[in-house]
């Protein structure tokens, strides 16, 4: 099984698009610390290019990308991260279980109350909005790190998307049939009508059809 702390399966580049960030967002917080480690963590690349970016490290882009959509200044997310990291004692705390708990209470306090009623949520509760970005976070049963992430750029409603290390090498892949989008967006690049594409791999026209609107 790939490890999902010391096995680069990204490139920052990947997971920037992945998450729906700017390229130099993702370098800039693999570059920065909080409690004396990565902001977001990285492993030496292999060669120029290659991925470095582990699990883990995806998890803790997402949190971070949440914090910025709710509001969080870079220096308070980096506040943040440390005051997370601290508390729950290790380094990887932004990737914790406990960030649905006792994180929570964390981000909240960093949290301009004025920002987030401009981003359109003045009439839900604090707590509820940042669990509905902490819901696409699956953590193991055995320890309290994640195991899978969702996508939120595709409509889970239709085609959920994961990554999730135990399958396709961290490629994003379609939860219920863990085919990887990759392929079947390259046969439908291939010219396949959208019908033979979805027979091909067990989907229906609809899952193949969102897979499609994304990648256009």
């Amino acid at each position: 099984m790939i490890d999902r702390f010391t096995v680069p399966l990204l490139t920052p580049l990947e997971a920037a698009e992945h998450l729906q960030v700017p390229e130099r967002t993702m370098h800039r917080w693999l570059s920065q610390n909080a409690a004396g480690h990565p902001l977001v963590h990285s492993i030496r690349p292999q060669r120029r290019g290659h991925p470095s970016v582990p699990f883990v490290a995806l998890v803790e882009a997402y949190v971070l990308r949440s914090l910025r959509k709710l509001g969080l200044s870079t220096d308070k997310i980096r506040e943040a991260a440390t005051d997370i990291r601290q508390q729950f004692d290790t380094e990887y705390g932004l990737a914790s279980r406990r960030i649905a708990t006792d994180g929570i209470d964390v981000f909240i306090h960093y949290l301009d109350t004025d920002e987030v009623a401009r981003a359109g949520d003045r009439q839900m509760p604090l707590r509820q909005v940042i669990n509905d970005y902490l819901r696409y976070i699956s953590w193991t049963d055995d320890d309290e790190f994640p195991s899978r992430l969702v996508l939120r750029k595709y409509d889970p409603a239709v085609a959920e998307v994961v990554i999730d290390p135990r399958f396709a090498w961290g490629a994003p892949i379609v939860e219920s049939t863990k085919v990887p989008v990759s392929a079947v967006l390259g046969m439908w690049r291939s010219g396949e009508p959208l019908d033979v594409v979805a027979d091909e791999y067990g989907l229906s026209v609809d899952q193949v059809e969102a897979l499609v609107r994304v990648a256009a």
